[in-house]
């Protein structure tokens, strides 16, 4: 079991060394956190410009649905790109370089090495929510915060970014070329993301193409309702993706 934990750990640690040394994550971070802390100075000039309209309406939206909430919306929007583009040579990469065999030949198991490498991705990105979440919070003394609803959206978008790396890690462990992994995650994750616009646009709004639906998910977290089916669905694809991942990997590796 140790062993197990010190090998998982190894690959985990080797694959964060490489976003923190690769110039893709840097300016991932600096452009994405640049332009959500410019939409967080536009979404607050326009509470603060409407407060006297909404002081008229006691149960009017506060500063956590006119700024908090939509603020992670941003970041969703903005993670459609960010984590295809982070994901894309966590295995093709190491697979077009010609060192995937290298970690074979060294004995790490086909999961361990999925798992270490989803691992250190989805820390980035939850370290990316966190700084986007600290725009809101610097207010907090401030400001009257909704902290459920807050701590739903926030869940929701940790839910989300997981499930998005879990996909990115299971096309690069698919593609022969980075930049094909990345055009196939962004794909999914669109796909996944519209499937019901169909059904929607047709006033259809219960169903089995609805629950696929990754938006069907995301949205009610966003407006602070948390359902055990919305999470469940996120773990189920979460690991859908990294078993499938683990699959690919495991026949390479057979196949030599």
């Amino acid at each position: 079991m140790s062993s197990t934990l010190s090998g998982l750990f190894a690959v985990t640690r080797l694959e964060w060394r490489r976003l923190l040394v690769r110039p893709l994550a840097w300016v991932l971070a600096a452009l994405t956190l640049a332009w959500l802390a410019w939409s967080f100075t536009l979404l607050l000039g326009g509470f603060l410009a409407g407060q006297i309209q909404r002081a008229a309406m006691p149960d009017g939206p506060g500063f956590t649905d006119l700024v908090a909430v939509p603020l992670l919306g941003q970041l969703a929007q903005l993670a459609f790109l960010v984590v295809p583009l982070l994901t894309m040579s966590v295995i093709a990469g190491e697979r077009r370089s010609g060192t995937l065999p290298l970690l074979f030949a060294a004995g790490v198991p086909a999961a361990r090495v999925v798992l270490g490498k989803y691992l250190a991705v989805l820390g980035w990105l939850l370290l990316w929510l966190a700084l986007t979440l600290a725009m809101p919070l610097a207010l907090a003394h401030a400001t009257h915060l909704d902290w459920g609803k807050l701590a739903a959206a926030a869940l929701g978008m940790a839910l989300m970014l997981a499930a998005l790396a879990a996909l990115g890690v299971a096309c690069s462990a698919f593609a022969s070329h980075p930049a094909i992994a990345a055009a196939a995650t962004l794909i999914l994750t669109l796909v996944l993301w519209s499937v019901n616009l169909g059904a929607q646009m047709a006033g259809i709004n219960g169903g089995a193409i609805n629950w696929l639906a990754m938006s069907t998910h995301v949205q009610p977290l966003l407006r602070g309702l948390v359902s055990s089916d919305d999470v469940l669905w996120f773990v189920l694809l979460i690991l859908l993706a990294l078993a499938l991942a683990t699959r690919r990997l495991h026949t390479e590796r057979e196949r030599g």
